[in-house]
């Protein structure tokens, strides 16, 4: 293990946890991730000295909490390249992100419009353009996979028309790491003015990013998948095209004058963040990407190549596993789902908790893609800047005992 990933993984103590006498091998973190220590002070820093609400208080606590949320706006937007702070809303995940989109933006959507999907969608950026399209008539395209998983942009010019209003697609897939040619889809998208939404859940714990340079009009992320606390996420959106969003929830913090007469509300993010916000976790999240931001991204990934190349090695030698989606070897992240003949994943997944392997089986929140796929569930390991070369062992070594079991 190199001195890189040993001071990473110091900074982790749910990792000196062990389970059946195992040492803990966590492979799930495309699910969750963990908080480092500087995370879980920050937070502990928040809760036990100037927890209080924040925005328009007057005394110490409420301003110096204020100050804190706000800092962490300034660290989101410094990790995604956003042009001002104000642009980044925070919210409770991904999930609440794209809903307030769809609503939002679905404000302007007519009968015979159309939005398009692609079929490697988590469910949260797939069933709110759905049910969007029910409710205003418009139709639902979908982007085809190949039998691989893999997008195939190759008909892009027929699906993207002048009917199409939105275009809503992930920066890599959580199921099989798939990073899609959004260059190419952002063109394509603003050739006939749509608006290109991007899922960057996935994306986000894997060094920083470019949001301007991505083409994105609007992008959207959770922070427990990137070492934050749950219950907080991003929305990021261009200025210009922030301010034009119809308000989605209302209450307390969005309003700058309310009469009987009608209701006078705040600009940009503010109008944007009803009611007492996730304050602890936004806190928590900014300090999470100043710490991703401080990681040397070239050793970690250089190491994240090295553990999928073993496993594009030695997976094969698995009688009968499948592995969805492109090559281990080439660009993608370090997301990998298998289906193994006679072995349903919920088995795998157990038999390999017992030797303190923490995998995910099931469909991932994209059926869509799994029906595809004519598949029911795979099992997914999905590893994260802490993860090793005994991580590997222990996920090769329990994936054969488990199989030799199974059949």
């Amino acid at each position: 293990m190199s001195k890189t990933i040993t001071r990473v993984r110091d900074q982790f103590p749910i990792l000196q946890r062990s389970i059946n006498g195992h040492p803990l091998h966590y492979l799930d973190n495309a699910a969750t991730t963990f908080c480092p220590d500087t995370v879980l002070d920050k937070v502990y820093e928040f809760e036990t000295g100037y927890r209080a609400n924040v925005a328009r208080g007057v005394h110490r606590l409420a301003a110096e909490a204020t100050d804190a949320y706000e800092s962490a706006r300034a660290s989101v937007a410094r990790y995604i390249n956003a042009f001002d702070p104000s642009e980044v809303v925070f919210t409770s995940g991904t999930t609440a992100a794209v809903n307030q989109l769809a609503y939002s933006l679905g404000e302007s959507i007519a009968a015979g419009d159309e939005i398009l999907v692609s079929m490697i969608e988590h469910h949260s950026n797939f069933v709110p353009w759905q049910m969007l399209c029910k409710r205003k008539g418009a139709k639902l395209q979908l982007i085809p996979v190949d039998e691989n998983g893999v997008l195939d942009l190759s008909n892009l010019s027929s699906l993207i028309n002048e009917r199409t209003r939105i275009v809503a697609v992930t920066q890599a897939s959580n199921v099989t790491g798939e990073m899609p040619d959004l260059g190419l889809l952002a063109q394509a998208a603003h050739q006939v003015e749509a608006k290109l939404v991007v899922d960057g859940a996935q994306a986000v714990p894997h060094g920083p990013v470019d949001v301007q340079a991505l083409g994105a009009d609007f992008y959207v992320f959770s922070g427990h998948k990137c070492y934050a606390p749950t219950g907080v996420g991003v929305l990021w959106g261009k200025g210009a095209l922030l301010s034009e969003l119809p308000e989605f929830m209302y209450g307390g913090g969005m309003v700058e004058r309310v009469t009987p007469a009608g209701t006078r509300f705040l600009e940009t993010n503010q109008r944007l963040e009803a009611g007492t916000p996730p304050i602890a976790q936004a806190i928590g999240l900014g300090e999470a990407v100043e710490w991703l931001m401080m990681l040397p991204w070239v050793d970690i990934k250089t190491h994240e190549a090295k553990l999928l190349g073993r496993l594009a090695n030695e997976l094969p030698s698995i009688a009968g596993l499948r592995v969805l989606g492109p090559a281990l070897e080439g660009a993608r992240l370090p997301i990998v789902s298998f289906d193994i003949e006679d072995c349903h994943p919920h088995d795998i997944c157990h038999l390999l908790d017992q030797r303190a392997v923490a995998l995910r089986g099931g469909h991932h929140c994209a059926q869509p893609l799994m029906d595809a796929l004519d598949v029911m569930a795979t099992t997914r390991a999905s590893f994260a800047v802490f993860n090793t070369d005994a991580d590997v062992d222990a996920l090769l070594e329990g994936l054969h005992e488990a199989v030799d079991f199974l059949r």
